[in-house]
């Protein structure tokens, strides 16, 4: 079994190797999420404060299912104050799912008890029992077949 640092490694070699940059660097102590912010096709990730590492991931999924052409605006004033958008969401959650069943993470690693608004034991029951929630999305995105998931075709839209 992989130790926390051993995942946050593998994660990070994910996301480089599809295109989302992971910059280490001190962070606002008011973050939406502990250690973690947004910027274009980057994650800035500040260890000291870091609280739930599998986050990295979700927000990667923010990053990865949002329109290239919108990206680079990503955590900027030009941003839609509406993104991510309640569809955005659950594509997001459901494409995290598939990067850590790409990566053999654990699941409660990603959907840890404190996020995911309370439903995150509700959402591991439901990816345990290959009930995939927002999958036609990621479908429509072009990213994957529902019919070979949680294999992906590509991991960014």
């Amino acid at each position: 079994m992989l130790n926390h640092k051993e995942h946050i490694n593998l994660i990070y070699s994910f996301l480089n190797s599809i295109g989302i940059e992971i910059i280490e660097h001190p962070l606002p102590n008011d973050t939406f999420l502990p250690g973690i912010t947004l910027k274009g096709n980057a994650i800035l990730v500040d260890p000291d404060q870091l609280k739930y590492p599998g986050d990295i991931l979700h927000e990667a999924g923010h990053i990865a299912v949002t329109e290239e052409t919108l990206r680079p605006l990503i955590g900027t004033d030009e941003m839609d104050e509406n993104w991510p958008s309640v569809g955005d969401e659950i594509a997001t959650i459901i494409w995290s799912y598939a990067a850590s069943h790409h990566l053999n993470l654990p699941l409660e690693f990603v959907f840890h008890p404190n996020g995911y608004k309370n439903d995150s034991e509700w959402l591991i029951e439901q990816f345990s029992n290959n009930t995939y929630v927002g999958l036609p999305l990621l479908e429509w995105m072009g990213l994957c077949e529902s019919s070979k998931f949680p294999e992906m075709k590509k991991w960014m839209r």
